[in-house]
Formats: structure tokens, C-alpha cells, sequence
């Protein structure tokens, strides 16, 4: 492979042949960076270029590795980092233009571990305005794209780092989960990912100037998009290192123990009513052909009631909104993220005042039901969405619009309000109409089992193969 290929390489390979020196870490930068030049202008993925201090921190990282220096895991591999999170000197804009010149202090923690890894930052992905979209556009950096077409919306809010990963764009991409701002990108374009549980991946903005909101800080989670589930084995565990920062952050392996026998997995495509589509149904049964081959143990059952618990948690998550981040939304939003939300309250009324504490305390109901049939079923197997993703901007399109990127997504958003772990792989790709399009299914696993979702996700991906050859060869050849 040429140096100007290196950025084919998954955060594995690269890792590896950097450490043993085959590699330097300039060159597998620059191929990055050129890679970024060929392909971003078409998608406005990445917002800000850090070329020219990524190629400098990988010159030091080589004189250090040829000195006899120890290096990280993730040695000289290119990353990219969410423009919602801080790093030190550059803005942390969430998408908003009245937060352009918010100038990061320091690093927040999972760009701090990341970097101490040896990956090397090389731009800041976009995401839609204060990062509350299943879409990514904003009036401060403009629209996202999609790889795969333009007819199909990149996911959000991580849909920069979604489309700049699966495009050639660093091996890793930074991302953060709310409701699914993490596994909505990964379905969206093909990519891998695991919404680490609650707890489990150090988390705070030193650029805040107040605490987050309890739901919101019990919701929101940080991760990682990649092209593969061996590159969320290999740098997950810098991604959770401690950090004194989060006083709730939860000290824990990224592998746990060895389980006895087959692991147990439930499969259901329940999807409450809305209609399920023939190509989400043929990806659900692939993964689960793919896991039964694999040696897990698969039954048709039904978990606790996922539509429920989604809905009453992100009810919950909107009265917080209401509460705390109205007075800001209509301050420095646009109108189009204002008529949103005027959707998202219709959607998803806002619970208040004292149900909204009644609710909270609900929480632990609920999560307490999924604990009881997770220990007879560690891994469940589910749609992500019910549907193929949608276009560019259907939740600007009412309240018809927001159902179908929000409302349908109970799989995804309960699994925030739970604090549990779920993985997203690409199962399928479809070939529709408007040109071919992956299919992602959700796997969710036990609290703290984050490595269990994953090697299931691995599972699948040994069967189906990764979409990002399969999308770098449709991009040169139109």
C-alpha cells in the first residue's frame, strides 16, 4: 500500500504498523489530511482543519517513538473530535453561531485520552444546532452530507464525524449520544459503534459555565465511531480511562468476565405498530443467522416494553429542556431549530414540576426490569429503525417529519434513559431505489458489558463484511 493509501487502514492496522515503525505516524496523518482535502469539500464533514498541528504532533510522536519513548495503543492514529466537546484553543461552537468564539480552555476528557492514547486530532466534525437534530445543518457551518448520496441524511447529531469516518476521514470519529446522536450516524452510513452505558466514559466541557442538567448528565454519553468492531476493542479502553474531572465517571475494565456457556440473546422485531420494512426485516434476520453461527444462543422473546420506557424518558429529557434550555434555544437559535423543538414539545409533551421528579424516580423501574431480563438474556437484538433512514431535513417537515426521525426511534432513545450499553452494525446493504444504502441493526447489552455488544456486533460484521469498501469504491466510480 503507498503512502497516499494509508488512510484505508482501520485504527487497528495502523496502530499496529506505527508501533512496530513500518509506519510513520506524519505519513499516516498526511494521507488523512490529503484524504480529507480530496473528499470534504463535497461533504462538509469536517469544520475545521487542524492539518497543520496534527502533521506537528506526529513528527514528535516519531522523534519520541525513535528515541525509545513507550507508545500509546493508538499510536500516529488520525481522530476526529465533535465540535460540541472542547479542545484546548479552538471553539465549542454545538452548531450555534452566538458560540462561534467559545474558545476551549482545556481538554475535555475523551479528547485528553485520546490524545494521551497517541491518536492525533486532526479536525472537528459538525453537528447540528446545540447538537439536538437526528440531522446535521447548521447556520454556523452549513449542511453535512452523506457519502452514500445526498438523497440519505447523514444522522445526527454526530453526523460529521459519521460521514467523515466512513469517507476515508481518520480511523476514529469522536461522537456523543444523547437519545442516539452516536448509533443515528452509524445507521445512517454504514459505520460501527457502542453507546457506552452510563458512567462508563469520563465526561465534562471545562469551556461550561454551569451543570448540566440531571437527565441530561444521566442521558448523554461519549464514543466513537468507526469502520469496524475491532477498532472499538482497540480504543475503547483509552476512550474510558478515568478522569478525576467526572465524579461519577465509573472505574471499570473495558472487558469483563468470561461467561459460561453460549451467551443468551433475545431477538425481537417488535416495532409497536410501525410497519417494518422488508429491508429492515431481511438485515434482522442476517444478524441473526449471523449471531446463531457464531455459537450464541438466540430466542424470539420479547424484552420489557421498550415504547414505554423511550416515551416517558424523553418526555422526561424535553421537560428538562423546557426547563433549562428553552430561554437559550429561542435566544440563539435559528428559526429552523426553534420550529423543531415547537415539534419535539407536540411530539414529546414535556413532563414538569412534580411528575417530571415522579418520573426520574421512575427511572429506576424501568431499569431495574431491564436488569432482571438481562440476566437471563445478556445481549437483545433489535431494529434500530423501523424503516430505511430518511432524507435531508425531514424533521424540519411537522410533526409527520419529526414521527419518523424521532418518534419510531423507542429502541434508540430508551436505552439513554436506561443507561445501557447498545451497539449499532450495519447488517444489510439495501439497494432502493435511490441508489444503495446500509441497514443497521441495535444490539444492547447488560450494564458495564459494553465488550459483549461489541463482539456480538463483530459477529454480524464477519458475516456481512464492512460497508467502507464498498462506499470507497462507489465514490470513485460516481
Amino acid at each position: 500500500m503507498t503512502k497516499t493509501e494509508l488512510w484505508r487502514l482501520s485504527a487497528t492496522e495502523l496502530a499496529a504498523q506505527t508501533t512496530r515503525g513500518d509506519i510513520r505516524a506524519e505519513d499516516a496523518v498526511q494521507s488523512a489530511l490529503d484524504r480529507m482535502q480530496q473528499v470534504n469539500p463535497t461533504l462538509n464533514a469536517v469544520v475545521e482543519d487542524l492539518g497543520v498541528e496534527a502533521l506537528q504532533r506526529a513528527r514528535d510522536l516519531d522523534r519520541a517513538r525513535d528515541a525509545g519513548a513507550p507508545v500509546g495503543p493508538l499510536h500516529g492514529v488520525p481522530v476526529t473530535i465533535k465540535i460540541n466537546v472542547d479542545q484546548k484553543g479552538h471553539a465549542t461552537s454545538n452548531g450555534v453561531v452566538a458560540l462561534k468564539d467559545v474558545i476551549a480552555p482545556d481538554d475535555a476528557p475523551v479528547v485528553s485520552n485520546l490524545q494521551k492514547a497517541g491518536a492525533i486530532v486532526i479536525g472537528r466534525t459538525n453537528t447540528p444546532e446545540f447538537s439536538f437534530r437526528a440531522d446535521t445543518d447548521n447556520p454556523l457551518h452549513g449542511r453535512t452530507h452523506n457519502p452514500w448520496g445526498k438523497h440519505i441524511s447523514p444522522g445526527g447529531s454526530s453526523g460529521g464525524a459519521g460521514a467523515a469516518v466512513m469517507a476515508g476521514v481518520g480511523a476514529l470519529a469522536h461522537g456523543n449520544d444523547i437519545g442516539g446522536s452516536l448509533r443515528f450516524p452509524a445507521a445512517a452510513n454504514g459505520a460501527v459503534t457502542v453507546k457506552p452505558g452510563l458512567g462508563r466514559v469520563p465526561a465534562w466541557n471545562p469551556s461550561q459555565t454551569v451543570e448540566r442538567g440531571m437527565l441530561a448528565q444521566s442521558m448523554s454519553v461519549q464514543g466513537l465511531l468507526t469502520r469496524s468492531a475491532a477498532d472499538l476493542h482497540l480504543s475503547m479502553p483509552s476512550l474510558i480511562a478515568a478522569d478525576p474531572r467526572d465524579p461519577f465517571h465509573v472505574p471499570l475494565p473495558w472487558r469483563g468476565e468470561a461467561m459460561d456457556g453460549p451467551i443468551k440473546v433475545a431477538f425481537t422485531k417488535n416495532t409497536f405498530g410501525y410497519a417494518l420494512h422488508d429491508e429492515v426485516d431481511k438485515a434482522l434476520d442476517t444478524a441473526r443467522d449471523a449471531l446463531v453461527d457464531a455459537g450464541y444462543d438466540v430466542h424470539e422473546v420479547e424484552p420489557p416494553d421498550v415504547f414505554e420506557c423511550g416515551r416517558a424518558g424523553y418526555r422526561a429529557l424535553m421537560g428538562e429542556v423546557l426547563s433549562l434550555l428553552k430561554s437559550d434555544i429561542q435566544a440563539a437559535g435559528s428559526q429552523t431549530i426553534r420550529d423543531i423543538f415547537d415539534v419535539y414539545f407536540q411530539e414529546f409533551p414535556p413532563i414538569i414540576e412534580t411528575e417530571l421528579l415522579q418520573m426520574m424516580a421512575k427511572r429506576s423501574h424501568y431499569a431495574r426490569e431491564w436488569s432482571l431480563f438481562l440476566q437471563d438474556y445478556p445481549l437483545v437484538l433489535s431494529p434500530f429503525l423501523p424503516q430505511p433512514f430518511f432524507g435531508p431535513d425531514r424533521d424540519t417537515e411537522g410533526a409527520e417529519g419529526v414521527h419518523e426521525v424521532l418518534g419510531c426511534a423507542v429502541y434508540s432513545y430508551s436505552m439513554n434513559f436506561l443507561g445501557l450499553p447498545a451497539a449499532s452494525v450495519p447488517s444489510r446493504l439495501a439497494m432502493l431505489p435511490k441508489g444503495p444504502q446500509p441497514i443497521n441493526v441495535q444490539i444492547a447489552a447488560r450494564r458495564w458489558r459494553e465488550d459483549l455488544a461489541v463482539d456480538a456486533a463483530q459477529a454480524i460484521e464477519d458475516r456481512v463484511g464492512q460497508m467502507a469498501p464498498i462506499l470507497w469504491e462507489k465514490l470513485e466510480t460516481g
